[in-house]
């Protein structure tokens, strides 16, 4: 974990949704260390509580709240909790989100309205609820490289990722200009869901077809946030930043073409 001291961030009370494992614990980490007094949030209160407690004992300060954002008063109780106990909020981030591995075609409604309340309602409800109860501040949605290009497979959490890029933009103008809307576009980062169980081939493919050299992890996405959080981006609003090694730059690689073979050789 980084070392406490930074304090780009100091003092702000910070809300970073989905903050339990993975991404978004990596950010509550972070910006913890940037001297944030963060709620970690999330459905899983075991998970929760503990990355709480290990910013805790790295001298930082945060609490965790169970929050479904699928619900909207849970996001309600979240926000009213966090004013009651720090009576301010300044900073909203946007992290929790389901992904998805059915087709445009075979993709059910039940499904649809899971991954669309998650990924789009809930980043909505929780930045309305946030900018009603923000004097001034910074929200940062976490989108995805998926919302500009995208993969088979993954419908319809790309929808929702190309959404949420507009939503920022909208947020932009109708929160400003006492609140900054930003968001953060990651690609391949290392974390239990995508690289957990994948063998070393397939990994050591993947960092070849990064321009840097490498898939990311939790830490570079950590860092973009902050910045963006930060009043080192006082006048960056509306803007999607790209964390994804270049890999927006590349034209083509094989997933397309084994996709089309692997669909000619099931029919």
């Amino acid at each position: 974990m980084t070392e406490i001291g930074k304090n780009r961030l100091d003092s702000c009370v910070t809300i970073v949704t989905g903050s339990t494992r993975g991404i978004g614990a990596g950010i509550a980490r972070q910006i913890a260390a940037e001297g944030a007094i963060v709620v970690v949030t999330g459905r899983g209160s075991e998970e929760g509580k503990s990355v709480a407690a290990e910013i805790r004992d790295a001298g930082g300060e945060a609490v965790f709240h169970a929050t479904d954002v699928q619900d909207p008063k849970s996001i309600t109780a979240l926000f009213d909790a966090t004013i009651d106990h720090f009576d301010r909020l300044d900073i909203l981030v946007n992290n929790a989100a389901v992904q998805t591995a059915t087709t445009a075609g075979g993709s059910s409604i039940e499904n649809w309205e899971r991954v669309v309340e998650t990924n789009l309602r809930g980043y909505w409800l929780c930045a309305k609820t946030a900018a009603d109860r923000m004097d001034r501040g910074a929200i940062v949605n976490v989108s995805s490289n998926h919302a500009s290009r995208t993969m088979p497979a993954h419908f319809p959490y790309n929808v929702t990722k190309g959404g949420i890029d507009t939503m920022t933009k909208a947020m932009c103008l109708d929160f400003g200009p006492h609140i900054r809307v930003n968001s953060v576009n990651p690609g391949w980062i290392s974390v239990e869901r995508t690289t957990g169980e994948m063998e070393d081939e397939r990994h050591r493919e993947l960092e070849s077809i990064h321009p840097v050299g490498r898939i990311g992890n939790p830490e570079d996405v950590a860092a973009a946030v902050t910045f963006l959080a930060s009043d080192e981006a006082s006048f960056v609003n509306g803007t999607c930043l790209y964390v994804d090694g270049g890999r927006s730059a590349v034209m083509q690689d094989d997933v397309l073409p084994d996709y089309r073979r692997r669909r000619q050789s099931e029919q």
